[in-house]
């Protein structure tokens, strides 16, 4: 049973990271053997900002799946490495390649992270749109679709709670 004990801390961001269960799951991070993997492939301005200029060592994140019949919070992931060249833009055999990559250089960027713990239950995205306490979440924004988002201190200590809760 996984603890969903990580206290807030004063100077600590709270971020949401979303993946297709199908292209990788919070499943196959927990397999890696130190379950720690870079997140790369982010293809936004915004969302790259937020990697590259205000994610930080430390930092905690929801690992989200996206997609599916039931998409929602699947576990906790710190972010173990700050922003830094997204190589895979630069390769052209990698799926996540951008050709406006010059000379094996890219503009976009990724960070590292290390799945921490497995939530006890799924927190499902249908779920999340029933309580008020997290109607201001970017995630449930409408025609907010990026992959890497802000989560607020009361919104991440919402999502815990309804973690912990059982379902019928």
């Amino acid at each position: 049973m996984a603890k969903v004990t990580r206290p807030l801390q004063k100077d600590r961001h709270y971020w949401l990271l979303k993946s297709d269960a199908d292209s990788f799951s919070f499943d196959d991070l927990w397999k890696l053997p130190t379950r720690t993997t870079h997140w790369d492939g982010v293809r936004n301005f915004q969302a790259r900002n937020f990697m590259r200029d205000e994610m930080k060592k430390g930092d905690l994140a929801f690992f989200y799946h996206s997609g599916g019949d039931n998409p929602g919070i699947m576990g906790i992931v710190e972010i173990v490495r700050e922003g830094y060249p997204d190589h895979t833009a630069a390769d052209p055999k990698d799926p996540h390649y951008d050709p406006r990559s010059k000379n094996g250089e890219s503009y976009w960027s990724m960070v590292d992270i290390q799945a921490i713990e497995r939530l006890p239950r799924l927190v499902s995205l249908s779920e999340m749109r029933t309580k008020p306490e997290l109607e201001g979440m970017a995630l449930l924004q409408k025609g907010n679709r990026l992959s890497v988002q802000k989560v607020g201190a009361a919104e991440w200590n919402a999502v815990l709670a309804l973690a912990k809760q059982t379902t019928e």
